[in-house]
């Protein structure tokens, strides 16, 4: 289920938490799974045990996965919640930012209303 791409500039234990994050938003991991071990998911990446810790770390600091004692580690009741209000402030400003380089362009607000309302309806963008 999980990849690491040794290519990539992005650090092993980073890949692991933006698939984790991925999973959960997609629902492939849901409130109450069980994570895979830190030794499993370490051989099965070939990636140092300490790496899956330092995610799974980065993962539980967010609330994202709880760890019980002797149990192991679950997507946490909040988990979806969470990520989805993380990801909405980061694309709000984002959006924002966007919007002022539209109007700066003297993009006409119909027009940037217009590709919203289509988006928002499902449809795609002929452009």
């Amino acid at each position: 289920m999980f990849k690491i791409d040794n290519q990539s500039r992005q650090a092993v234990y980073e890949q692991i938490v933006t698939q984790v994050e991925k999973y959960i938003l997609v629902g492939i991991l849901e409130a109450g799974d069980k994570m895979p071990s830190v030794r499993k998911l370490s051989v099965e990446l070939t990636v140092n045990p300490n790496t899956v810790q330092r995610a799974y770390t980065e993962l539980e600091r967010s609330g994202v996965i709880v760890t019980q004692a002797g149990r192991g580690a679950f997507v946490s009741d909040s988990g979806v919640a969470i990520l989805r209000a993380s990801r909405r402030k980061i694309y709000l400003d984002k959006l924002k930012v966007v919007l002022m380089e539209l109007r700066v362009s003297e993009v006409d607000k119909l027009e940037i209303l217009a590709i919203v309302e289509k988006t928002y309806s499902g449809g795609q963008d002929d452009d």
